[in-house]
């Protein structure tokens, strides 16, 4: 290597050349290694979700089988489904929780997530729907279940562009996740598997009845929340899905609420919740996400209200 001229200013070219192709190499190799190894408990937890979306589909998609487990899925198909997605709805809030515990945030488990995600909020919700509908109403017309297929293809790929406007927005770290932009993807496929569980077990208590009380009171409101909810499950699956990739912003339960010390009455009404939810979980859970999925609409129409009305004037005698 030549020596340098000390008076000389100009840059050696060959040495920052050199220099540029060791840092380029350096960079290369640790993107290698860096995607061959992989942290085991998140990515774990992460194909768990993955696994549980994709046999959500499977059950919801099951007409035939001989052998005694599938013969159960198929008789109890649609609520086996949704509560799979509630799995993967624990899944998937254990892998984030696990991944900060343990300060192994990485971009590939941010990528890999939202791959889950689209599988167990995105693609698995959709088939449900459509499932459900094609099974209580086979002798529904085509134009219906056309629009019924455009609503489950529309709620498909507004789950793939919001978690994909995720990826390009996250940010690591907890104080950045105290709200989302758009309705969440889980949030969004727990809201259908609430319906569904809903109407499934609605149909089910109706059913279990004598046939002289169907008749009656109950009878006749247990109909109506099945017959309700299964109308309501297109629309809702359409307004889960636009709400998806919207603007509206809507808060991390967890990070916003649970989180801290809680006073002695809070944690009594978080204990009665906590028994009417495993008490009545079919009817409280499809509550809970219609009330939090409506919140973020609410708190949006409330604050374009807020927002057009003009300030109070001040009276200048006053100001003086």
């Amino acid at each position: 290597m030549k020596n340098r001229n000390p008076d000389d200013s100009r840059p050696d070219t060959s040495e920052d050349a050199l220099r540029e192709q060791r840092r380029l190499r350096l960079r290369r190799h640790g993107r290698r290694a860096y995607i061959r190894s992989i942290y085991l408990l998140p990515s774990m937890m992460t194909l768990g979700n993955a696994i549980c979306g994709f046999a959500a589909i499977y059950v919801a998609s099951l007409t035939s089988g001989s052998d005694p487990w599938t013969q159960a899925f198929i008789k109890h198909r649609f609520v086996v489904a949704a509560y799979l997605i509630f799995l993967a709805m624990v899944c998937d809030a254990l892998d984030g929780r696990l991944a900060r515990f343990t300060r192994h945030t990485t971009d590939f488990g941010g990528q890999l997530d939202s791959m889950a995600d689209v599988i167990s909020f995105g693609v698995a919700p959709a088939i449900l729907m459509l499932q459900l509908c094609k099974d209580a109403s086979p002798e529904t017309p085509h134009a219906v279940t056309r629009a019924i297929w455009g609503i489950g293809a529309v709620y498909a790929c507004c789950a793939a562009i919001r978690l994909a406007r995720f990826n390009v927005s996250n940010e690591h770290g907890e104080q950045h996740h105290f709200s989302f932009l758009g309705l969440p993807s889980p949030g969004a496929g727990g809201t259908i598997a609430a319906i569904v569980l809903m109407n499934q077990a609605a149909g089910q208590e109706y059913l279990a009845l004598p046939i002289a009380a169907r008749e009656g009171t109950t009878g006749n409101l247990l109909m109506g929340i099945a017959t309700i909810a299964f109308w309501a499950l297109p629309i809702i699956t359409l307004i889960t899905g636009l709400l998806m990739v919207s603007t509206i912003r809507y808060p991390h339960i967890i990070n916003r609420y649970l989180r801290g010390r809680k006073t002695v009455g809070q944690l009594v009404l978080m204990l009665v919740g906590l028994i009417v939810l495993i008490a009545w979980h079919q009817y409280m859970i499809a509550v809970a996400a219609i009330v939090f999925t409506a919140s973020g609409m609410v708190s949006w129409v409330w604050f374009r209200i807020n927002r057009r009305r003009p300030a109070p004037k001040q009276n200048p005698t006053l100001s003086q």
